[in-house]
C-alpha cells in the first residue's frame, strides 16, 4: 500500500490500524536543535482524544505519545523522530457480525476490491483512529513553526444547519467548550442538536475553519506545488472531509472582480510597506503566501456509522440489511479540529524548510 508518506523536506510517514497494537509515525527532516518533549505533543492529542464528552465516541484511549528517537537531552538531533501511541481500548468483537458486510458510506468495499482483503475491525487503516499520528506529527511541525512566529488555530463554525454568528467570534472560547466553537451562544444549540441526532441513531456533518497567522510572504512553490494546492490535498486526505475552500472559496464564483480583488495600499508596518484592504484570496496568491492570514474551511461529512438500518451487500454479493453497533461519533467533525490544525502545520512546516532551501528562510 503506497500513499502513507506526506511532505518533501519535512516528511511524515504513518503506520498502524484502528484495532492493531499501536499507531506510529516517523517525522524526517526536522532540523536539529528544536526543543521538543512528549508534553509538547500531548496537548493536541488530548484535544483529539475520544471519550471526553457525551458528544464523541466513548472509546477510552489515553493516546499517550512516546518519542522513540530523534530527540536527545530535550532537543531534536536532526535524525528521524519516531513516535508511537499504543491502542488500549479496542473492542474488535463489536465488528465480528459485519466482517462479511460492506458498510454503506465506508471504505470497506473499495479496500476489499483493490486489495482483496480488508481489516474489518473498525475500518483498519481507513479508520479516523489513524489521525492520532497526524496530530502527533503535527505537534512537531507546530513547534518548528512557532520559532518563525507562525500560529495555527481551527474552530468548528457550523454543525448541520446550525451556524455560528461571526460577530461573536472568540478564539478564547474555542477551548472552553466540547465543540471547539468560537461562539459561546451556539454551545447549547449544538448540544441540543447532537442529543436529538443521537436519540434517533443518526449523525451530522460539520464545517471547520483554519487560520494560520504569521506566515511570511513567499512560502509556496509554483506551479504544481502551490501552497493552496498542497493545503487542499492535505485537508482532503483527512477522513470524512468532502470539501475544502480557501479564502472566499465557493462564494468567489458568485462575485465580481471588483468585489473580490484584494486592493493593495502602502502600509508602513506591513512587509515591504505593502498592505491589503481585504483577504478574499485567503492569504495566498499565485500559490505563494501573501503575508496575510491563511484562511481555509473544510466540510466534514456525517459519519456513516449509524444505528439506523441501511441496505447493503456482503462479500458474496447478497443483499443484506445492516445496523451499525459499537462506539461512534455522532459528529466526527468535532474531533477533526486538531487534525485540521495538524495537517495545515505539516504543509506549512514543509514549505518553511523549502523556503530556506532557496534562500528565503526568515530566521
Amino acid at each position: 500500500m503506497a500513499g502513507n508518506s506526506f511532505g518533501q523536506l519535512f516528511r511524515v510517514t504513518t503506520f498502524g490500524e484502528s484495532h492493531g497494537p499501536a499507531l506510529g509515525a516517523v517525522v524526517d527532516g526536522c532540523p536539529a536543535g528544536l526543543p521538543l518533549c512528549e508534553a509538547d505533543l500531548q496537548g493536541d492529542l488530548d484535544r483529539r482524544r475520544p471519550g471526553q464528552s457525551r458528544f464523541t465516541t466513548q472509546r477510552q484511549e489515553a493516546d499517550q505519545v512516546r518519542i522513540l528517537s530523534g530527540v536527545f537531552e530535550g532537543v531534536t538531533t536532526g535524525t528521524p523522530i519516531g513516535l508511537l501511541i499504543e491502542n488500549t481500548d479496542s473492542r474488535s468483537r463489536d465488528y465480528t457480525a459485519i466482517q462479511d458486510l460492506f458498510r454503506p458510506g465506508h471504505a470497506d468495499y473499495t479496500y476489499w476490491r483493490k486489495y482483496g482483503v480488508r481489516d474489518y475491525r473498525g475500518g483498519g487503516r481507513a479508520s479516523a483512529r489513524e489521525t492520532a499520528m497526524r496530530v502527533a506529527a503535527g505537534g512537531v511541525a507546530k513547534r518548528l513553526l512557532a520559532t518563525q512566529g507562525v500560529q495555527i488555530r481551527a474552530a468548528l463554525i457550523a454543525m448541520g444547519a446550525e451556524t455560528i454568528d461571526r460577530t461573536r467570534w472568540s478564539w478564547d472560547e474555542v477551548e472552553n467548550n466540547p465543540f471547539f466553537t468560537p461562539d459561546a451562544e451556539m454551545v447549547p444549540r449544538f448540544a441540543a442538536l447532537l442529543d436529538a441526532v443521537r436519540q434517533r441513531g443518526d449523525s451530522v456533518g460539520a464545517l471547520l475553519e483554519v487560520v494560520a497567522s504569521g506566515v511570511p510572504v513567499g512560502w509556496g512553490e509554483p506551479v504544481f506545488d502551490r501552497l493552496d494546492a498542497d493545503l487542499a490535498k492535505a485537508i482532503m486526505s483527512i477522513n470524512a472531509v468532502k470539501g475544502v475552500e480557501i479564502g472566499a472559496g465557493m462564494v468567489a464564483a458568485q462575485g465580481s472582480g471588483s468585489q473580490l480583488a484584494d486592493e493593495m495600499v502602502a502600509e508602513a508596518d506591513a512587509p515591504d510597506g505593502i498592505g491589503f484592504l481585504s483577504n478574499h484570496a485567503g492569504g495566498i496568491l499565485g500559490g505563494l503566501s501573501t503575508g496575510q492570514e491563511i484562511v481555509l474551511r473544510l466540510a466534514v461529512k456525517p459519519t456513516p456509522s449509524i444505528a439506523i438500518p441501511k441496505r447493503t451487500v456482503d462479500i458474496h454479493g447478497q443483499e443484506q440489511i445492516m445496523q451499525t453497533k459499537g462506539r461512534h461519533d455522532p459528529c466526527v467533525g468535532i474531533r477533526a479540529v486538531p487534525v485540521a490544525e495538524a495537517m495545515t502545520a505539516l504543509v506549512l512546516a514543509d514549505h518553511c524548510l523549502r523556503a530556506r532551501a532557496v534562500g528565503g528562510w526568515p530566521g
